[in-house]
């Protein structure tokens, strides 16, 4: 039956491909080019400012991953950049109109009616004027920011220091993207594991997996050194020796959410969907409210294996935690659910939901047509009461 393809494994492919890209960006700030014709800024003032600043955990726990810091400029969101891995960044900015423009103009969800309110309301060339009326975030799952307004620390200056931006750890989730067991190993082994990193950043696999295994050799509890040797080890095509290396990050520190994630994303590879709702179901027990891409993840595999109420279920609580719309796919794979379930009129606005958000998806035609089917299957119902 047409609802059964799910559009392909393409639905679920596509978390895994996005989760590896932006595991990929870490460290890397993201900047975007101003338009070379438009003048960005007033005479005498910086075309491009450098915000520098450090993100610290406010029980100092030891930042062990990226973490990703935002600007909030009048509620449109966007990273800016990753943290090092001692927790400082810095981060090179241009003319908020220009990123606003160029936004526009990739965004799937954009039309040409925003495109203009957003020239109109930056027309001043005052880029100081315009980073003014934003807010730094630090985002780790798990966690939540302080709040850091830009407004009373810009200057004329092109470089600076916004300051420290702390991260609370939410009370209702159990498990933590940051590691315990990394405070606890010794200087070599740490030596080691930053030297792992500086390969890994380098793409120098070999290297990277010798000095993984050094600091794992030195302290065998190295959590976040195991996570990371199985990512070389996937890299270089030994999945085997990945999945030991994630296993070994649990065994080390069960309330590490990340070689879930890993687990989770091989098994869905393979098509292992019980594996898949296994090691899913363990993740969003840990943290529930931070992954809504794994919610879709478990509802897919649900789906797969036609448990539609399990299925229904985490797609409903995923789309409740996916408040910025990160995951739209949630909405589709909902329609298909509600579909089979012969719940048309809820599958109908669900599909219409997701073509809303993303209507240049790569599957937005095949969702187009299941659309015209459930409209004739919706009206076919209605007249059958």
């Amino acid at each position: 039956m047409l609802w059964r393809t799910l559009a392909g494994f393409s639905l679920v492919i596509s978390i895994s491909v996005s989760l590896s890209a932006q595991r990929g960006a870490g460290g890397k700030a993201s900047s975007t080019s101003a338009t070379p014709d438009t003048p960005t800024s007033a005479p005498g003032l910086p075309k491009s400012l450098f915000l520098m600043g450090k993100v610290t955990v406010d029980d100092g726990t030891v930042l062990t991953e990226p973490v990703a810091v935002q600007s909030n400029c009048r509620g449109r969101i966007r990273t800016e950049g990753y943290t090092d891995a001692k927790g400082h960044f810095s981060l090179e900015i241009n003319s908020l109109r220009d990123k606003q423009l160029a936004a526009a103009a990739q965004s799937t969800e954009s039309s040409p009616d925003l495109q203009v309110q957003m020239i109109r309301g930056n027309t001043d060339g005052d880029m100081l004027g315009e980073w003014r009326q934003c807010e730094l975030q630090a985002v780790l799952s798990g966690f939540t920011s302080q709040i850091v307004e830009l407004s009373s620390r810009l200057t004329d200056f092109a470089t600076v220091d916004v300051g420290t931006i702390s991260l609370h750890r939410l009370a209702t989730v159990e498990g933590a993207t940051i590691s315990a067991t990394s405070a606890n190993a010794s200087p070599q082994a740490k030596k080691e594991f930053e030297k792992g990193r500086e390969w890994q950043r380098k793409e120098k696999w070999d290297e990277a997996l010798a000095r993984y295994r050094q600091a794992v050799e030195l302290y065998p509890k190295y959590a976040t050194a195991w996570l990371e040797l199985g990512r070389v080890q996937i890299k270089k095509g030994d999945l085997t020796a990945a999945r030991n290396a994630f296993q070994m990050a649990l065994a080390a520190d069960p309330k590490f959410v990340a070689p879930y994630e890993e687990l989770s994303q091989l098994a869905a590879k393979d098509k292992q969907w019980q594996h898949v709702i296994d090691l899913t179901g363990e993740l969003l027990q840990l943290d529930p409210v931070s992954f809504p891409q794994y919610w879709y993840l478990n509802s897919a595999a649900n789906f797969y294996l036609q448990q539609l109420d399990a299925a229904e279920k985490s797609a409903l609580r995923g789309l409740e935690v996916d408040s910025q719309h990160k995951v739209p796919r949630l909405e589709y794979l909902l329609g298909l659910i509600l579909a089979q379930k012969r719940d048309y009129p809820d599958a109908l606005q669900r599909i219409q939901n997701y073509l809303r958000l993303a209507p240049h998806a790569a599957d937005a035609d095949a969702a187009r047509k299941q659309l015209q089917e459930l409209e004739k299957l919706s009206t076919a119902a209605s007249v059958g009461k």
